[in-house]
């Protein structure tokens, strides 16, 4: 981290939490963040669509912001199961995740639909936090690189700045697994995203833009990686479910 970037701390909670569990989650962290008053840190959370509206709720006035995990890049429509970024915004979101790794496996998404959503999100009046990453067979075949300059380059909006955009790096091979990428690797691939981001946009925007780091982050290795002169938070699955892990995770921004 530099001090041109503000640290930031996103949680994931995926597909995770009844309206009980996300309850418990939300007000926990809203009671820490109104302790800590003026952290050095930007927290975000993203709960599953239904728990969004009460979430909202819970965190008012804690400074804590809502994200959703995904969003259609129409603003209405014949589309079920689709949410619009607009209802997202009007609900209380401030940003909303798209490309993550599971979204490209699961749902076959490609960087052009992914650029679609982030575009829809400036649109909205959201941040877009963008996530690229390679699998463990890109990395062993040497791809790492050329991978992420793919999906950066196919992936990010048209609009892209530092003040609605945010890039998220997690090596899919280190997602849910357990398994981190060294500081080195993390540092690396962080460094090059940033010179790819110098090319597109230009190096104001580029040096202002955070990039953080999304696989297996967690209070033993947070510290670590956030010191990196190019990361500048983590996107945080697992660990985001536990409210003395994320929040040991963004108390290591400080």
């Amino acid at each position: 981290m530099t001090a041109a970037r503000r640290p930031m701390i996103a949680g994931n909670w995926k597909m995770n939490g009844l309206k009980s569990d996300s309850r418990k989650l939300a007000s926990a962290l809203a009671r820490h963040m109104i302790k800590r008053q003026k952290p050095g840190f930007d927290m975000v959370i993203s709960p599953p669509f239904p728990l969004l509206a009460q979430t909202a709720e819970i965190l008012k006035g804690s400074g804590i912001r809502l994200g959703a995990q995904d969003c259609h890049f129409n603003p209405s429509g014949a589309h079920t199961g689709d949410v619009s970024p607009e209802l997202l915004k009007n609900i209380g979101c401030k940003y909303v995740i798209v490309g993550h790794s599971e979204r490209r496996t699961d749902h076959a998404e490609k960087d052009a639909i992914i650029r679609s959503k982030a575009d829809a999100a400036l649109r909205a009046g959201l941040t877009a936090i963008v996530c690229i990453g390679e699998t463990l067979q890109q990395r062993d075949a040497g791809r790492t690189l050329s991978v992420n300059r793919r999906q950066l380059t196919g992936s990010l909006p048209a609009g892209a700045t530092a003040k609605n955009t945010v890039i998220a790096y997690e090596p899919v091979w280190a997602i849910g697994t357990g398994k981190v990428a060294t500081p080195q690797q993390a540092q690396d691939v962080h460094a090059a995203i940033r010179q790819d981001l110098t090319k597109i946009l230009g190096p104001n925007e580029a040096t202002k833009m955070r990039i953080l780091y999304g696989g297996s982050m967690k209070p033993g290795n947070a510290a670590e990686l956030l010191a990196l002169p190019d990361v500048d938070g983590g996107l945080i699955g697992g660990a985001a479910l536990n409210a003395d892990d994320f929040w040991a995770i963004a108390r290591a921004t400080e």
